[in-house]
């Protein structure tokens, strides 16, 4: 009898399981669903370079894979499909027209959305969220016409806009509630850094600054109160976070919290549905076992080629080290590790010069590191954290001091 497997969502981790099952001679039958109706594309440019061009090359180089792909691949991708409810003991799942589309695997890679900011004129025209190709087509057409923009939110897609939007010729401000920008993701050291570049490129940052409301006249947005002062803005960009899409998990029965909960294996509370990417609750070795949500394209990716080795019949866990990038105008952060308990961190390089990391240590233990335009210095990181390499601070302070020799 030939295997069905179904999978729910098709961003990168959807589209790479798919492809994992056909590149280890998976023979059953695939199936890709897709609520939205462009061909799975990439995601990261639709903060930079999309936004900053409307030609025909620009939209074909976001696909993740041709039409033809899927065909020759026997990857059943239907676009435009929405799934109302999913049945797990009977293996289906029911569609927005109302059939019915049965499984033998199940994986939800519904990914995540752009939280909504629920204050006084957030319905204006001109307040708007940046998850989806289609929002990026209709910011693109927005920002060409706007001259103030203010972006809520000093996270990465806020600051990507924000340098993206300067470097269209806008007048930007940014607005972060908390005493720096990225507070979350990196270190001190690194949202000064970036602060500081960014002003010096005319954008105003303002931090400890938290919105009130969106105010507006003959329906369009106009400016942005917040506790201290208001901002002029025709175009308001809100990059406040993302929001798991687990309701169709949830109304299924199946257990979350912020996000789907699945074991190491990447199986949910149901039998055979997996979940994987940016809608997945998942514990993780890098950070004591405590029970994260990624929202990163190499967490997708990863995650998926363990369920497609479950899928095969393999025992495979998830285990990889997490990292991340962030590409702001001049500036490329990349970040492997996560610093939940970071209790010192250790500067390697000169600040000054725009090139440098960040090591961040939970006592004497290496746990995370930021990188500023220092793309050795990522890889390097990656195969010491990797390794459970922990180098003396003395000696990552010490740029003369070969890290390397630590692999050796």
């Amino acid at each position: 009898m030939t295997r069905h497997v179904v999978i729910v969502g098709a961003g990168h981790g959807g589209v790479s399981l798919a492809s994992a099952l056909r590149s280890q001679h998976f023979d059953g039958s695939i199936t890709l669903l897709s609520d939205e109706g462009d061909l799975p594309y990439h995601r990261p440019p639709l903060s930079k370079a999309f936004i900053c061009s409307d030609t025909p090359e620009v939209e074909e180089k976001l696909l993740l894979q041709s039409r033809d792909f899927y065909d020759q691949q026997r990857i059943d991708l239907r676009l435009g499909v929405r799934v109302s409810a999913l049945v797990p003991d009977a293996r289906q799942l029911i569609l927005d027209d109302g059939s019915r589309l049965a499984y033998d695997d199940l994986v939800l890679a519904t990914g995540a959305r752009a939280r909504p900011l629920p204050l006084p004129g957030c319905d204006l025209q001109g307040v708007v969220r940046l998850r989806t190709l289609a929002q990026a087509r209709d910011l693109r057409q927005r920002l060409a016409q706007s001259n103030a923009v203010v972006v809520v939110g000093g996270g990465f897609i806020g600051l990507e806009l924000a340098a993206t939007a300067r470097q269209l010729g806008k007048q930007v401000t940014v607005l972060e509630t908390a005493g720096r920008i990225m507070e979350r993701s990196v270190s001190p050291q690194v949202s000064a850094y970036v602060t500081a570049k960014h002003r010096e490129k005319g954008i105003d940052i303002e931090l400890s600054s938290t919105v009130q409301a969106f105010l507006g006249e003959h329906g369009r947005v106009s400016a942005v109160r917040g506790a201290s002062g208001e901002w002029p803005a025709d175009l308001v960009i809100v990059g406040a976070g993302a929001l798991p899409n687990s309701e169709l998990a949830e109304a299924a029965g199946i257990a979350c919290a912020n996000g789907i909960l699945v074991d190491n294996h990447l199986r949910t509370s149901a039998p055979r549905v997996y979940a994987i990417g940016d809608c997945v609750a998942c514990e993780n070795r890098y950070a004591d076992n405590a029970r994260l949500r990624l929202e990163s394209i190499q967490n997708a990716n990863d995650q998926a080629r363990i369920v497609a080795q479950q899928i095969l019949g393999q025992d495979a866990r998830y285990e990889a080290l997490p990292w991340f990038w962030s590409d702001q105008g001049e500036i490329k952060l990349q970040m492997v590790g996560l610093s939940l308990g970071c209790t010192d961190y250790v500067t390697r390089g000169d600040p000054g010069r725009g090139r440098f990391s960040v090591f961040h240590y939970r006592d004497e233990i290496l746990i995370a590191v930021d990188s500023v335009n220092q793309p050795l210095d990522h890889v390097l990181s990656r195969k010491l954290l990797a390794a459970g390499i922990s180098p003396d601070k003395t000696q990552v302070a010490d740029t003369g001091f070969d890290l390397k020799s630590l692999l050796a």
